[in-house]
């Protein structure tokens, strides 16, 4: 008899089923009329628990009927099927179309059913999958009861029904699982400022915060199965299983906030870098990745950790700001190899970002000046109906160093295989002047001091990266003094230093020894400060409009937030001022202005160092460094706009507060 051929079965469970339902819609109504007659309680209330007694029976009635018609059903399957199953060293189960299970042979009763009766049962208490996914080749693997196995499944057209094998593999899983926990993953730890941190400092001191720094990281190791070794005086081995790297990972590496607290000298804090190299097949592969994510976390400011993904990077920690290097020994060396390609170069290009402010501006014509000083043919390329700093290049034009000025086109054509382009203030191949420059160029030199992105230049023969610097025109200042004999003229050195101060916020944040070394070098070379200060002038209708944006601004968690919902061509010059204006608020820590150039919305952020402005821009595709930051959100109204941002600083914040608890 096949499944077909069991229609009467069913018949007899739907007569009995709409038996049951009539009944207990008699109670029901019964027990109603019992509550809603005016009777006497003493009559009501027997006449209610005779009917929840009778409604109790005859569920548990039709359930024990129908679980003994479909044990019916399973005795009736057909022989040629049953026989050869029940024999089966497997588990085996018989479902029908709708997933019902019919009939399961002696194994499944043993190793899976054991005391449950699961006749009539829906297979999906015991997969979610449906019939067809099991008749793949390649089957679906299910977890039942801490036990793992692959099943298979046929169909027989014959009884319309679904047989599926159980093949247990436990053991092969959890080797597997086990397998993979315990992949060791190298991470490198270096300390941030060692150079810094003990200069001038007594050998007691010296060996009290090493030894601390020690405690911390072989108590940090000691919760886990992993090893540490010490491989110079400030850098580490760490080689973890990835149980415990996971576990390190969600709890957002508190190592570096207990490295942190080591020292209490604001001038010089304690603090750590951390790389790790996960997703590697192999330890040598794993140590490669782990030096390249300590070089990003080092390139992004230090005292974060980077963990090297299949997709990227993700970043942990960066709450404090960049501690500055003191020493001139990196711009010697530096500048020394860039003057051998300088010479060994038939002509040398330099390029910026786009929309080029004072600081790239003026790092740029500081660069070119100074290259065409040693006697080497230079240009800027820049198109300039396009950059910021449109005042200082019109006092270039009207000092008669006009030809230094060249069109990316025009550049482009002057190009061979010889060329040297020296990017400026930026590191990021999409926000280069000229894509097609870059990508013509042979030899390549970058200096910035942006916090280092994901998506950076990499293929640089000089990447000169200091995040920890004020500004380009800071970098190249200190450059040019060791390049060789290359004075430049007042003119240049007005552009340098408005590049500074505009970064600076005229000496104010992220000012650092050597940048007032900088600008007292400038100084001395002719620098005029009235003549700067008057670059960072506007006209009465872009002072007007920043007065429009600043007017318009609400707070939230201490951020000053304005839209600017206006259109202007000096939009992208009075953004910026508006965004530095707001800070000026009391109790505001960092602010963010909001604009429209066609479909793109445009957010300038800056901040005073409490926030880090470069981390929630990231967030957004955007960058910069922790006191100026931008994002550019393509497709994206103002007030779409305006709630990612504000779901960006809640994300930083909640994590900052998470990692100060």
């Amino acid at each position: 008899m096949s499944v077909k051929k069991t229609s009467g079965f069913w018949s007899q469970i739907r007569i009995r089923s709409l038996m049951i339902i009539q009944s207990v819609i008699s109670v029901g109504l019964t027990a109603a009329l019992g509550v809603v007659l005016p009777v006497s309680l003493t009559v009501t209330i027997p006449v209610m628990i005779v009917c929840c007694g009778a409604t109790l029976y005859l569920t548990v009635r039709y359930r024990a009927l129908q679980r003994q018609l479909l044990c019916r059903l399973s005795r009736e399957l057909s022989k040629s099927l049953k026989d050869p199953l029940f024999a089966f060293p497997i588990p085996v189960v018989a479902c029908d179309e709708n997933g019902i299970i019919l009939w399961y042979n002696e194994v499944f009763t043993q190793e899976i059913a054991k005391d449950q009766e699961l006749v009539g049962a829906p297979f999906s208490l015991l997969s979610a999958e449906s019939m067809d996914d099991f008749c793949n080749r390649s089957g679906v693997q299910i977890s039942y009861q801490n036990r793992y196995y692959h099943v298979h499944a046929v169909y027989a057209k014959d009884d319309g029904c679904y047989i599926l094998y159980f093949e247990e593999n436990t053991a092969l899983i959890l080797s597997a699982q086990e397998y993979q926990l315990s992949r060791p993953t190298v991470i490198l730890v270096m300390l941030d400022n060692y150079d810094e941190l003990f200069d001038g400092r007594k050998e007691s001191i010296k060996s009290a915060i090493l030894g601390a720094v020690d405690r911390e990281l072989e108590r940090f190791i000691g919760e886990s199965t992993g090893f540490l070794k010490r491989l110079t005086h400030d850098r580490f081995l760490i080689v973890l299983e990835k149980r415990h790297l996971d576990q390190l990972i969600a709890s957002r590496f508190p190592i570096l906030d207990s490295v942190r607290q080591i020292s209490q000298d604001e001038r010089n804090p304690v603090t750590i870098s951390i790389g790790v190299g996960s997703t590697a097949q192999t330890l040598g592969e794993s140590e490669v990745l782990a030096r390249q994510a300590l070089d990003m976390a080092l390139g992004r400011g230090g005292d974060q950790a980077a963990v090297k993904t299949a997709t990227g990077y993700d970043f942990y920690g960066g709450v404090s700001k960049g501690v500055e290097k003191r020493t001139r020994v990196k711009s010697r060396i530096v500048a020394t190899a860039l003057r051998e390609l300088i010479y060994q170069s038939d002509m040398v290009l330099v390029m910026g970002h786009r929309f080029g402010d004072l600081d790239c501006i003026g790092a740029a014509i500081g660069m070119t000046s100074a290259i065409r000083n040693l006697g080497k043919p230079c240009f800027m390329a820049v198109e300039q109906r396009k950059a910021l700093a449109v005042d200082l290049m019109d006092r270039v034009i009207e000092a008669g160093m006009g030809d230094m000025l060249l069109h990316p086109d025009d550049a482009l054509e002057c190009m061979t295989d010889r060329t040297l382009l020296i990017i400026v203030d930026t590191h990021n191949p999409d926000f280069v002047e000229s894509a097609p420059l870059y990508q013509r160029a042979k030899s390549t030199v970058v200096i910035d001091h942006h916090r280092k992105m994901v998506r950076h230049i990499d293929d640089a023969v000089i990447f000169y990266h200091e995040p920890y610097a004020s500004s380009a025109s800071e970098m190249v200042t200190e450059l040019i003094q060791y390049l060789g004999d290359c004075r430049l003229g007042a003119l240049e050195a007005e552009a340098l230093l408005s590049g500074i101060m505009l970064d600076t916020k005229n000496f104010v944040v992220k000012v650092g020894v050597r940048t007032f070394e900088a600008a007292a070098y400038l100084k001395s070379i002719g620098a005029n400060t009235v003549s700067v200060r008057r670059l960072f002038s506007s006209t009465i209708e872009n002072y007007q409009q920043k007065v429009r944006i600043v007017s318009s601004a609400e707070t939230y968690r201490n951020c000053a937030i304005a839209i600017g919902d206006f259109q202007s061509d000096d939009m992208r010059v009075v953004a910026p001022q508006a965004a530095d204006e707001l800070l000026g608020i009391s109790g505001v820590h960092a602010s963010f202005v909001i604009y429209m150039t066609d479909t793109t919305a445009n957010i300038s952020a800056r901040s005073l160092g409490e926030v880090n402005a470069q981390v929630i821009m990231e967030a957004l595709g955007g960058g910069g460094h922790q006191t100026m930051a931008a994002a550019q959100l393509e497709d994206t109204g103002l007030e779409r706009a305006r709630q990612q941002l504000l779901e960006a600083i809640d994300s930083y914040l909640d994590c900052l507060a998470t990692a100060k608890e």
